[in-house]
């Protein structure tokens, strides 16, 4: 089962994660999202758990549970969606300029 772990401080780490939700059952995978160019936390992550009843029971014991300082969210990871908001809207011009790029 994949956890979403939401409101983490920069200086968490993947290995601090792991030895978190270890006390909890079998830890498949920890991986902490970063941005892509300096490398900095997104201040999210997600949690692989092999078995369900051991991640449910980590989400309940670890949900708002403070980790440097700040309360961690802890809950089911929902499958990313194909209809996803965002991109470049307006790709030049001005406001009018909706279709982007020049017009002649």
């Amino acid at each position: 089962m994949k956890i979403f772990v939401g409101n983490l401080a920069k200086q968490a780490k993947e290995d601090e994660l792991e030895k978190l939700f270890k006390e909890h059952g079998l830890v498949l995978s920890v991986n902490i999202i970063r941005d892509m160019f300096s490398q900095e936390s997104k201040g999210f992550g997600f949690i692989e758990m092999k078995d369900k009843a051991e991640a449910e029971k980590a989400i309940n014991a670890l949900n708002l549970t403070d980790l440097h300082g700040k309360k961690i969210t802890v809950n089911e990871a929902r499958p990313k969606t194909e209809n996803r908001s965002g991109g470049f809207r307006n790709r030049g011009g001005n406001s009018n300029n909706r279709g982007g790029g020049r017009r002649y």
